[in-house]
């Protein structure tokens, strides 16, 4: 349950909600002794979101909604009880635009959506007859993420907005609705001095084995790959996969250090997340979990195929449901990658959902299955879950790092992890490390983060075959 104001400051919403379902009660803030009302009631599979607009003179609800199809429909409504039937389309439905949050101003009506694969903010032009025009806020190259910031007043013809992208620094701009002009107000410092026009961005499809198409983000410096253009380089390939999470394109000062040793980076879109829509997210849980495992393999092998790298020269690296992901792909696919990082890693799911006592797991159901009850869900889960699955195959060196604080992961799920590796693989190249004073989140304080993920970049330099070259020489940071 949550309670806030709409941005007119006309209303107050209280909004109940759980993974598949949502109810909006809505009082007027005019009033004093107004009582609070329902505005639809809660149906199992819908759920939908309130925003006031007024529109053509009239006070209107936006209704963000999924009741006409997965990836969310923004219609309108009166201002009071109103069923699904005099919800009118305002944005109709379209399996390919994913529709995330709808934000009302006095001219305006921005959008946060997903097309693409990427995240983009789109702008509703209000006349006298409703909607006059509708753009997107652009930015140069194919992996701008952008996302609409703190906008508090209902009546600011500018809005804020934020960018970044794997090359880069996040920026903040000022968007003129009226002329569309866009003003950069702060981007990220990065010391030691940063020219983006030094790196390359590509977005590159992978086919999985069911001929679906997994798309593939990658920044790469632009003299990594020799004279030619073309010479195989380490990749270090990020994945995650679940809740429909989508990792975006973002830049990082952290990851300068691979790149300008001369390797890449590249994330795997893989099903589960959220990058293409509610459908990407349904088609990797519950019963199409193993599509999440199948995506990153997918992924792995394209960058072999396509010249890119080689399988030795792979690190992949997970956290969390991404750390499931890692413990995975290692058991199905070891001969795939050179390396595997597994973060906080949630290898021990068959026992976890099978316990319900703990204060997460029947939360979960909606994302992994109800082992205990159904027996379907239990073999799905116990085909996958890493730590049932290890065997004696040849895995790459697997660095599992956790944390003693960590509730959501307890620490027990990598530590026995890593002990059934080595007494089951004993050539595997396994080392645990464990943080003694820190939680899911890793260790607190950016100098103990810069520190922490210092030993795993040096962990993963050394098994890209770059740990002996010491300072970037392409940089010379201070």
């Amino acid at each position: 349950m949550g309670v806030g104001r709409t941005r007119s400051r006309q209303y107050v919403v209280i909004a109940t909600s759980a993974k598949t379902t949502s109810e909006y009660h809505v009082l007027d803030a005019t009033d004093a002794s107004a009582q609070p009302w329902c505005f639809a009631t809660r149906e199992e599979g819908v759920e939908y979101s309130l925003e006031h607009a007024v529109i053509g003179g009239e006070d209107r609800f936006l209704v963000l909604h999924n009741a006409s199809g997965p990836e969310f429909e923004l219609a309108t409504a009166p201002t009071r009880p109103t069923g699904r039937a005099d919800w009118t389309p305002l944005l109709p439905h379209d399996p390919e635009v994913r529709l995330e949050d709808a934000d009302a101003f006095a001219a305006h009506i921005v959008v946060q959506q997903r097309s693409g694969g990427l995240p983009r903010v789109r702008v509703l032009e209000l006349g006298a007859d409703g909607v006059v025009d509708d753009w997107l806020v652009d930015f140069p190259g194919d992996l701008a993420t952008t996302g609409v910031g703190g906008n508090p007043s209902f009546d600011q013809p500018v809005i804020r907005v934020g960018m970044t992208s794997l090359a880069q620094p996040s920026s903040v701009y000022d968007v003129d609705l009226r002329t569309r002009e866009r003003v950069l107000l702060k981007q990220a410092p990065v010391l030691g001095g940063y020219d983006p026009d030094d790196y390359e961005e590509h977005r590159l499809w992978a086919t999985a084995p069911d001929g679906v198409r997994v798309p593939v983000s990658l920044v790469v410096r632009k003299d990594a790959r020799g004279p030619g253009g073309d010479a195989p380089v380490p990749v270090l390939l990020y994945g995650y996969g679940a809740y429909e999470y989508a990792v975006d394109p973002y830049f990082s000062v952290a990851r300068l250090s691979l790149l300008d040793r001369g390797a890449a980076f590249a994330i795997a879109h893989v099903r589960g997340g959220g990058e293409l829509g509610r459908r990407w997210y349904d088609d990797g849980k519950l019963e199409h979990k193993q599509h999440t495992f199948d995506d990153f393999v997918a992924c792995a092998r394209h960058l072999v195929d396509t010249g890119w790298s080689t399988p030795d020269r792979i690190v992949a690296e997970g956290a969390s449901a991404g750390g499931l992901l890692m413990g995975a792909v290692a058991n199905q696919a070891p001969e795939a990658f050179g390396g595997i990082v597994a973060g906080v890693p949630f290898v021990d799911v068959l026992t976890t959902m099978l316990d319900s006592s703990l204060p997460l797991t029947v939360t979960e159901y909606d994302e992994w299955g109800n082992p205990e009850d159904d027996p379907a869900a239990y073999d799905r889960i116990a085909g996958y879950a890493p730590y049932d699955n290890v065997a004696d195959l040849p895995y790459p060196p697997i660095l599992a790092e956790t944390s003693l604080n960590d509730t959501r992961v307890l620490y027990v799920e990598p530590a026995k992890w890593v002990a059934r590796l080595r007494a089951v693989a004993p050539r595997a190249d396994v080392l645990l490390r464990t943080e003694m004073a820190a939680g899911h989140g890793g260790v607190s304080g950016r100098y103990r983060a810069w520190h922490d993920r210092a030993f795993t970049v040096a962990w993963i330099l050394d098994r890209m075959g770059l740990s002996g070259l010491g300072t970037p020489p392409a940089l010379g940071r201070d």
